[in-house]
């Protein structure tokens, strides 16, 4: 099973390293793994936060999704947090054709699960503040893994209104 396990994992990464390429600033990389997350499950955690502070739920967005795996696979690959490894953050959503509505980004670094990424946005102050932002609509969440980084796991939440 181990053999398994070891061969899944190169192939994973030969077809992230595959894929990757044409940025100068990302050439350099770290090996990244990426990460089957339960996105609906995401979205229906945070629409349940939103909830217990009178907001209205959100639903996942393709857009969003792939804007938060680019921006996750970015600070893996650097090995490090920043909202503008992959470009500014609204250069990034115009890209997803959310322009200039309401949108904000959560990233984070270490966790293992969505439950303690998630967790450790609420008692963030201004990661909370997006995720409690009432205009928002649709999410997209990302996690990619970086098994040769300090952290291991990144996490991306790209948050957006209709």
């Amino acid at each position: 099973m181990d053999v398994l396990r070891s061969a899944a994992a190169a192939l994973l990464v030969a077809l992230t390293l595959a894929g990757c390429g044409g940025s100068p600033v990302l050439d350099a990389d770290l090996p990244t793994l990426p990460v089957i997350l339960d996105e609906t499950a995401a979205a229906a955690a945070i629409s349940r936060y939103r909830a217990q502070h009178g907001l209205g739920p959100v639903t996942i967005d393709s857009r969003l999704i792939r804007a938060a795996s680019f921006q996750a696979g970015a600070n893996a690959r650097a090995g490090r947090l920043s909202h503008e490894i992959g470009g500014t953050f609204d250069s990034r959503m115009a890209e997803a054709g959310f322009g200039r509505r309401y949108a904000s980004e959560n990233l984070s670094a270490g966790s293992e699960t969505f439950d303690q990424v998630l967790a450790r946005w609420k008692v963030s102050p201004e990661h909370n503040r997006n995720m409690l932002m009432p205009q928002l609509r649709r999410v997209g969440i990302a996690q990619v893994d970086a098994p040769g980084t300090r952290y291991k796991r990144f996490w991306a939440l790209v948050m957006a209104g209709d």
